[in-house]
């Protein structure tokens, strides 16, 4: 995947630009009303979910919705930042991130937003156009390209087009293979290794995708594939140090394999005892990296004899910052005529 420009876009200006930190999204609080009215916005989005509106509707605000906002507030809850500053991981980390990209981007206005819940990126480009902001750049928080995730704010950046003929976007759609980024997660997992020493082996964990996605299309799949062999050459790691695999599985379909939960048995089944997880995938930390892999299947791992230890994302990071601002300052690629 590559950059996408509108049809007018212009070089991109000083005061006049902004670039928007786009993440997922997350509750506004840790309890059962603020997650089911985020899950709501979330699992309403056909990328998302793309059952039949008709019997996806019912069975999402009449089934899952009263059974799952209870259970995952008390996961948000496990791992929520106090503090006036504080809150949900993700909200923390993008905002900590949006501020040490301005310090990289002085020329540009930096803000964060998400794709649902708040701040609202439909809310934050509208705010940003009444204050005199005609060039955006958005960069959405996802390394690897995926209909259900990228294409989301490309649809919501569609809706501000037509709503906004006046502004130019250019939209920065995957950096799975970007450079800085390879080598700052490289160096991320290197100088954990060297403060810990190395485990016995390195797993590299992606947020799962119904296969059905990937076989009509999506290249989310390979993006991942590409930018874990990526990272295991940069840290030159033979093809038996690391494996990959995806989690956060939802439902009953058949998602992308092997799962990082059967991989972690499959692990420990072999007499690996001090297992590495990092989460490439994730430019945060975030529920699925914090309550999911360093709680819950670090949890999972010891009651068979092992230790998981979870490589933290690289969140704002000045590595990150750095890479994720050459990838802004890249100039889009060319429009076929």
């Amino acid at each position: 995947m590559t950059d996408t420009a509108s049809p007018t876009a212009s070089p991109l200006g000083l005061s006049e630009t902004a670039l928007v930190v786009v993440n997922l999204g997350t509750p506004d609080a840790a309890t059962p009303t603020a997650v089911r009215r985020y899950l709501a916005e979330f699992l309403h989005d056909h990328r998302v979910v793309d059952m039949t509106r008709w019997l996806w509707c019912p069975l999402l605000h009449f089934v899952i919705l009263p059974l799952r906002a209870r259970p995952v507030a008390a996961k948000y809850a496990s791992i929520w930042v106090d503090g006036p500053n504080g809150g949900s991981p993700l909200a923390v980390h993008t905002r900590r991130l949006a501020r040490a990209l301005q310090s990289e981007l002085p020329a540009m206005r930096v803000v964060d937003a998400m794709r649902y819940g708040q701040p609202s990126l439909a809310d934050t480009l509208d705010r940003l156009r009444s204050e005199g902001v005609r060039r955006f750049v958005v960069l959405p928080l996802y390394p690897q390209y995926s209909t259900s995730t990228t294409a989301s704010v490309a649809d919501a950046l569609d809706a501000f087009r037509t709503r906004a003929p006046d502004c130019d976007l250019r939209m920065v759609e995957d950096y799975h293979l970007d450079p800085g980024w390879v080598d700052a997660v490289a160096a991320s997992i290197r100088a954990h290794r060297g403060r810990h020493g190395d485990g016995d082996h390195l797993l590299m964990s992606f947020h799962g995708l119904p296969q059905r996605f990937v076989d009509r299309g999506d290249p989310y799949q390979a993006q991942c594939e590409a930018s874990a062999r990526a990272i295991a050459g940069a840290l030159g790691l033979a093809d038996d140090a690391w494996t990959l695999a995806y989690q956060s599985r939802f439902g009953r379909e058949q998602w992308l394999s092997p799962s990082t939960e059967d991989t972690l048995k499959a692990l420990a089944a072999r007499g690996l005892k001090q297992v590495d997880v990092v989460a490439p995938g994730f430019a945060v930390d975030c529920i699925e990296t914090l309550e999911e892999i360093a709680m819950m299947l670090a949890e999972g791992f010891a009651a068979q004899g092992g230790r998981l230890r979870y490589i933290p994302c690289l969140n704002d990071s000045p590595a990150h910052a750095r890479a994720l601002a050459a990838r802004v300052r890249a100039p889009a690629p060319a429009t076929p005529a």
